[in-house]
């Protein structure tokens, strides 16, 4: 637990990661469209899936903001926000589908061990079905959702969802959970 005071003084008591990009806007564009493109654009994974991939490693780093966050986001793309709670358990008795568990524990170990990465690991995925771009996809969303947690970490994030039910619910029926569109209605990147 922080104490009283921000990391960053310049933010809000308890801030929210739109407090940082709008403190910070010269490099957000290109982080928004990277999510953009990531988390919306074509992919073997489902919209759903990467979500849930997001939420998962944000779960594993313990970032209450985004793992919070895309919980929420994922519940909207079909995924039920209690599995992802069991995923954090234990992935094999978690009521996920049989395909997708390789896809998690790959994610799992590079997030928490990623040198120990070995061929079984990738091979795991392909036997379950799923390409090298699913793999490639799931990597990428795993290495972005690092990222961001540590940014989310390092500002001094606190906002979280679980604790602003008026905040999650506004998340919950939002229409569009676009990246690029958040960066718009907080005055960032694109316009």
């Amino acid at each position: 637990m922080r104490g009283d005071m921000p990391l960053f003084p310049s933010l809000p008591k308890t801030p929210h990661l739109s407090d940082v990009f709008k403190a910070f806007p010269d490099n957000v564009q290109p982080i928004l469209e990277y999510h953009q493109l990531l988390l919306r654009g074509e992919s073997p994974l489902s919209v759903g899936e990467r979500e849930l991939i997001a939420a998962f490693v944000s779960g594993l780093n313990a970032c209450t903001f985004c793992f919070g966050s895309h919980k929420i986001i994922a519940s909207r793309f079909g995924i039920e926000e209690t599995l992802i709670d069991a995923l954090l358990v234990d992935v094999d008795t978690a009521p996920v589908d049989e395909k997708l568990k390789p896809v998690l524990h790959y994610v799992a170990k590079l997030t928490r061990l990623p040198a120990r990465l070995v061929e079984a690991d990738a091979q795991a995925v392909f036997n379950a079905g799923w390409s090298e771009r699913a793999l490639y996809d799931a990597v990428q969303v795993c290495a972005i959702f690092n990222f961001m947690n540590r940014i989310i970490e390092g500002t001094g994030v606190t906002f979280d969802y679980a604790d602003n039910p008026e905040s999650a619910q506004e998340l919950r029926s939002r229409e569009e959970h676009s990246y690029t569109g958040f960066g718009k209605r907080i005055g960032v990147g694109a316009k």
